[in-house]
């Protein structure tokens, strides 16, 4: 099967007729190609983009808004299709696509929908003088790339807040993932989406992607990926003075205090650290637990990891499916074995584990758990993005609030405690942008999402979304 590029309303093959292998990573074969996308692609593109630009940032609100809606339902009418091409593309367990990413990605549409009607801008009256109010105005053209572990759930979460602003879109999602961003090509020509809106390219990141960053006539960046193409993409962006939203790395610490509800934390700390087989920006990876019960946890939290099964996504029993490549399974050993020469101590998991029959070829890891290290060592320091946890004690509440800041991100934390008045005194010490208290992973999609040092710069989410991907004018009228 080959996958198109999505193009002035029309799916369409790139122009120069390469393609690139797409991998089932639960099989290690290739199953599809997608398109090497290159600049004669995009300069169709956001000639098509442009031109559209003109009605659809002058359609009214509603209009918008009905449009978006319909994408939404379209997306909940492929449910079935779209969690098997999830699961197929990424690797990760058929009951987790349909439980989360592709209701999320309907969410996301359906979110902003409604986002856009109840958007107010300000005023302000100068008595007797004049009235100043502030409009809210589309960008134009704008670009949205998104990584490969929740594919269509992180590339609708940007593409939608985009377009119901009146902007209209040249999007990439991962070589890895493509699938479903081809599917909601399709969705979006059944929804009516007019042509040109909406574009996807497809191809290789430091190819397409650094030309979409590059394009004078693209007025906004907004990224989620790796931090070291977050800081390439910055050093574009910047001489440009072009809008960058950048959703970068994490290093997130979770705080166990003595005093938490024990099984709940337990259990929640095993969802928190190996849920998407760890390749979630979110997940927790450096446990720090208080001394008077570290032992108890761990031992309770490595049996509970034990029970883990590692499987192919199609069995709906699973609990971790597949790594997203082999390249990504090769980094996820590499860092195990260094935590081993760092002096670590492997208490579960640290191999790949292999499959049976036609899932031999997969990339299945098992889930890991580390204790032994120093929070400075670089298993601590950088981020492995895999099922591999390590777990530190400490003694006081100044202590473990040290560790978890001593890294370069600032992402999420967590912090489990029964003592409220606590969590918050810890929660505001942190600097991370996300902070969870008994809990991992709760969204309200109205709230901001973003980190703060290396974990990014800007914020999704809610308003924060809309007020990204627009510009704010100043209007003054003389009374």
């Amino acid at each position: 099967m080959q996958i198109k590029n999505y193009i002035n309303g029309e799916l369409l093959a790139p122009v120069d007729g390469s393609y690139i292998d797409n991998i089932d990573p639960s099989r290690g074969k290739v199953y599809s190609e997608i398109p090497r996308s290159n600049s004669g692609d995009l300069q169709t593109a956001v000639a098509g983009a442009k031109e559209a630009f003109r009605d659809w940032s002058t359609a009214s609100i509603e209009a918008r808004s009905r449009v978006l809606l319909k994408i939404s339902e379209g997306i909940e009418a492929r449910m079935d299709d779209l969690v098997a091409a999830e699961s197929k593309d990424n690797g990760k367990p058929l009951s987790l696509a349909r439980k989360v990413d592709i209701p999320r990605a309907a969410a996301n549409f359906r979110f902003f929908a409604n986002a856009i009607v109840n958007f107010s801008s300000q005023a302000h009256v100068m008595e007797d003088v004049a009235v100043n109010y502030t409009r809210r105005a589309p960008l134009g053209v704008v670009g949205c790339i998104s990584p490969w572990n929740l594919p269509l759930y992180l590339f609708t979460w940007k593409i939608a807040p985009a377009l119901a602003m009146g902007n209209c879109v040249i999007a990439k999602p991962s070589e890895l993932t493509p699938m479903t961003a081809f599917l909601l090509s399709e969705i979006c020509i059944e929804a009516g989406l007019p042509k040109g809106v909406l574009n996807i390219v497809h191809g290789f990141g430091y190819e397409i992607g650094e030309e979409i960053v590059k394009h004078p006539d693209i007025k906004a960046i907004s990224f989620t990926g790796g931090t070291q193409t977050g800081k390439i993409i910055a050093s574009i962006t910047g001489p440009m003075f072009k809008k960058a939203s950048l959703e970068l790395g994490g290093k997130n610490p979770a705080i166990i205090l003595e005093d938490c509800e024990f099984d709940h934390t337990v259990k929640e700390m095993v969802r928190a650290s190996f849920s998407n087989q760890g390749e979630i920006c979110l997940c927790a990876s450096r446990i720090f637990v208080q001394r008077s019960i570290y032992n108890k946890f761990r031992d309770a939290f490595v049996a509970e990891v034990a029970k883990l099964k590692v499987s192919n996504p199609e069995d709906e029993t699973t609990n971790l499916g597949a790594l997203v490549s082999e390249a990504h399974l090769n980094k996820v050993q590499g860092y195990v074995d260094l935590a081993k020469s760092e002096g670590g101590t492997i208490l579960q998991g640290g191999n790949r584990k292999f499959l049976e029959g036609e899932y031999s070829e997969g990339y299945y890891f098992e889930p890991t758990v580390i204790e032994g290290l120093s929070n400075s060592c670089r298993t601590n320091q950088e981020e492995i993005f895999g099922p591999v946890v390590t777990l530190m004690p400490f003694d006081t509440v100044e202590e473990a609030v040290e560790l978890g800041n001593d890294t370069t991100y600032g992402l999420a934390a967590t912090i489990w405690t029964t003592n409220l008045k606590l969590a918050h005194n810890i929660g505001h010490q942190i600097q991370a942008g996300i902070i969870w208290i008994n809990t991992w992973l709760l969204r309200d999609l109205r709230t901001p999402f973003g980190g703060m040092k290396s974990s990014g710069v800007g914020r999704e989410g809610g308003e924060e979304a809309l007020r990204f991907f627009s510009e704010p004018q100043n209007i003054c009228v003389k009374l």
